[in-house]
């Protein structure tokens, strides 16, 4: 596919610019009322509002939809500078939401290097990897002693079938150094180098919640650190972006979402400082979209210490605290209750992986938060840290009447058992379904699972037939922030390999763009002010180039973002070449 020319536009709305067949007319709004700014026209305004889901004009004056309905309505409010959008085949939607991701990674990502399999990037071995290495060493000029970061590497992917160790990281170098995250986020490997850097040795012993793998016969570490134990070599002082930067990083990673569509996107598991550095930011001058944080928790004091703060100042607020309670799937570090069909190397046939949070921490932490109206959202893939997800929601909310609307998130939920969702339904926890997984690690879940759980990864029809709201994610930069290609596996659920993946657990195209739009915005408590088309809701639209509901859902991946649009303004156009 050809590469697209894309610009970040900024907040200036250009009257009468944008897409070819756009016009704009003269005259005064009818009956006085003030004018648009925008005014769409079309025929394929998907409003994902159940009591007006057909209309065909929107009405955008500031930061609202000030109108939706019929285009003699909405014409009324056209002005000397009104923007007027005639959308001819191209379809309108409400801004995606982002119902999970770590938007400060995927900035940071731009500027790592990337060791991604195909489609996203071209690493097929190890050897590609130690050979993108030496070149990212050599093009970028790194002088010895400085350090190379690389993510996306998918052990499940490689021909080798395992994780790149400090021997294999020693071939592109010894005087750098190197530290790579694997593809879930869960795992880095490190050379001898930045091993060293971190002071990792044979005396070093396992972290709470995470491995340091070994060299075989040895205590030595083979460079493979699994959840916590990565820790060791981010806490070195490898990663420490000043406040400044950290604001730029923001707003490059901002951009790279807009361009998929996506109005509000959320950071999990943040830390206070890089909060702090945020606030800076937005107060010097507001993001391109809505950012949603998410402190980590590790003791009750992030309890303590979280103000959960409803409305944006500047496109920030701090909406809740994020738990993890396991690793992932494609680490085969997820926590089950019924072994592994395959596990990692080396591991014992019973192996069914570990927590990574003291189960009496969570259950306090998330008690102590529920109790005063603070959301939480719960990194859970396992069915046994789901278990642990649900025991502590369960506790939190024990004796009070009526049931608080807490809105407790799971996230990932991808070995959901059915019994679970119907604990969900009835304690109404939000499962949010990494189900992207569907496509990039179906197969090897059918691997690590077997086929009954393999199948059933990500169960959003289960949940749809007990009534249970869920939302999906793209984890990004787990795989990269493109909601059409999310809701196309979301679909769809084909595998790499053409298996479909769970047939029985497909979504329609509607249920899967309510998940990215309304129900998404029910899981940040912001359906009254997001998701819908609907007047008095806060402009955040997305132009697409065809109408998804009446696309061939096998090319639902392909429908390309034209125009994004913020709290009213033109955060991004693709222009056609």
């Amino acid at each position: 596919m050809q590469e697209l020319k894309r610009s970040i536009i900024g907040f200036a709305i250009v009257a009468g610019g944008g897409l070819a067949g756009s016009s704009v007319a003269a005259g005064q709004p009818a009956g006085g009322a003030p004018e648009a700014d925008i005014v769409f026209l079309g025929d394929h305004i998907v409003t994902m509002d159940p009591a007006q889901p057909a209309i065909d004009a929107v009405g955008v004056r500031d930061e609202m939809i000030v109108a939706a309905g019929s285009r003699e309505e909405v014409l009324a409010l056209r002005g000397e500078t009104t923007r007027v959008v005639e959308l001819g085949d191209r379809a309108l939607l409400p801004g995606f939401i982002d119902a999970h991701g770590h938007f400060l990674a995927v900035g940071r990502a731009l500027d790592a290097l990337s060791l991604h399999p195909p489609p996203v990037g071209d690493v097929e071995n190890i050897d590609d990897v130690v050979r993108k290495i030496r070149a990212w060493i050599e093009e970028r000029d790194i002088p010895p002693g400085g350090l190379v970061v690389g993510s996306g590497y998918d052990d499940s992917l490689l021909a080798e079938g395992r994780h790149p160790t400090r021997d294999d990281l020693d071939r592109a170098s010894t005087g750098h150094r190197i530290v790579l995250t694997h593809v879930s986020g869960h795992l880095r490997t490190a050379n001898s180098a930045a091993l060293a850097a971190a002071g990792v040795t044979a005396e070093t012993p396992d972290p709470p919640g995470g491995h340091i793998r070994r060299r075989a016969g040895s205590r030595e570490p083979d460079g493979v650190l699994e959840e916590r134990a990565g820790a060791l070599v981010a806490a070195s002082g490898l990663f420490s972006p000043t406040p400044a930067e950290t604001g730029a990083l923001a707003r490059r990673a901002v951009g790279e979402y807009v361009r998929y569509g996506t109005t509000t996107v959320q950071d999990g598991s943040t830390g206070w400082e890089t909060i702090d550095a945020l606030r800076a930011a937005a107060a010097r001058e507001p993001f391109a979209a809505d950012i949603a944080v998410f402190p980590r928790f590790r003791t009750m004091v992030d309890a303590e210490r979280v103000v959960h703060e409803p409305d944006y100042r500047g496109g920030l607020r701090v909406a809740g605290v994020k738990f993890s309670l396991d690793g992932s799937p494609q680490g085969r570090t997820a926590w089950v209750t019924e072994p592994y069909t395959e596990g990692p190397p080396g591991a014992p046939p019973d192996y069914r992986a570990y927590g990574t949070l003291d189960p009496d921490a969570y259950e306090a932490g998330a008690a102590h938060l529920i109790r005063r109206g603070v959301p939480i959202i719960v990194h859970a893939n396992g069915d046994a840290a789901i278990d642990l997800m649900l025991d502590g929601v369960d506790a939190a909310v024990a004796g009070l009447e009526p049931l608080p609307d807490h809105r407790a998130v799971i996230i990932h939920a991808q070995l959901m058992r059915a019994d679970q969702l119907d604990r969900a339904a009835a304690l109404r926890v939000v499962p949010s379904f990494f189900s992207a997984h569907a496509f990039f690690w179906g197969d090897w879940h059918r691997r690590s699972f077997g086929e009954s759980r393999g199948n059933n990864v990500s169960p959003v029809r289960w949940a749809l037939e007990r009534g249970v709201r869920f939302t999906v994610h793209n984890d990004s930069p787990i795989v990269p922030p493109d909601i059409m290609r999310l809701v196309s596996i979301t679909v769809n659920r084909k595998t790499r390999s053409g298996h479909v993946l769970g047939p029985h657990q497909r979504a329609t195209v509607q249920e899967a763009l309510h998940a990215v739009t309304l129900g998404a915005a029910y899981q940040y408590f912001e359906e009254g002010t997001k998701g819908s088309i609907t007047a008095g809701k806060q402009a955040d639209l997305v132009i697409l180039a065809e109408n998804p509901l009446q696309a061939d859902p096998a090319a639902l991946e392909h429908i390309q973002v034209v125009e994004t649009f913020s709290r009213g303004r033109s955060v991004y156009a693709r222009s056609m070449e």
